[in-house]
């Protein structure tokens, strides 16, 4: 462990529960943050390693003063907070963009890319004040390899991966680190989702033909990455964002 703390916002999801998972490897506390699944929180802090302890807080990401209360009561319960992992987001179907509504457009702004704006407001004053601290930032591998219907999930997401660039540049000289992770086709969270619902089996099995690794990704893949950029292990590294899509994106 090396006594340092993280905060996993949208823990309860498949991709934020890896995270924190995985994190527990390397952190002595982990804060996860969730909307409404407050069982779900508690059943994870409950399953994370012995050394490492998993306090459960609600975060509503539209909502600035639980934010601000979950980012103060973190500070207030570990001490710090030395990564924050965003892994929120909405249920999203596969509509195109000439079928998409104003109001799903605002449900994912809202949520993901102004959630995170919200975020960060409360978090990069600590993380100067602290002398340090890094954000790691799920996005997706759409703004690399864009897959026909994927704009009400990927738009948001250019952004939030813009805005994590743009903390990187600006915040470095206070040693401040940000960096992404971009996930292909995962077999976890709204991407099982996708694999059981959406389109049939023998379409998968095609997809798959175009990775060059010839087979979905599952959360730990995905998590692993999390936990590296998240750790001093990536110290030098900042603005920049790991693909892991098995080679979906060559």
């Amino acid at each position: 462990m090396s006594g340092k703390n993280a905060f996993v916002v949208g823990a309860t999801g498949g991709l934020g529960r890896a995270s924190a998972v995985a994190l527990a490897e390397d952190f002595g506390g982990i804060a996860l943050g969730y909307r409404s699944n407050v069982a779900a929180a508690e059943e994870l802090a409950a399953t994370l390693p012995f050394g490492c302890e998993g306090w459960p807080t609600i975060c509503d990401l539209a909502d600035p003063a639980s934010i601000r209360s979950s980012v103060a009561a973190a500070v207030d319960h570990f001490g710090s907070i030395d990564a924050l992992v965003y892994a929120a987001g909405v249920t999203i179907e596969q509509p195109f963009v000439s079928q998409i509504e104003d109001d799903q457009w605002r449900e994912v702004i809202e949520t993901e890319l102004l959630g995170l704006t919200r975020i960060v407001a409360e978090v990069l004053p600590l993380f100067r004040t602290q002398g340090g601290g890094n954000f790691v930032i799920l996005v997706s591998v759409a703004n690399y390899t864009f897959p026909p219907g994927d704009a009400l999930s990927s738009v948001p997401k250019a952004g939030m991966e813009a805005l994590g660039r743009a903390i990187a540049k600006e915040e470095g000289k206070f040693g401040i680190r940000a960096n992404m992770v971009a996930p292909g086709i995962i077999d976890a969270g709204l991407g099982a989702h996708f694999l059981q619902t959406l389109y049939t089996p023998d379409i998968w099995e095609s997809q798959k033909k175009a990775i060059a690794l010839r087979h979905f990704g599952n959360s730990e893949d995905v998590a692993e990455a999390v936990r590296f950029l998240a750790s001093d292990r990536a110290a030098y590294i900042t603005g920049q964002t790991i693909i892991v899509d098995g080679g979906f994106s060559l």
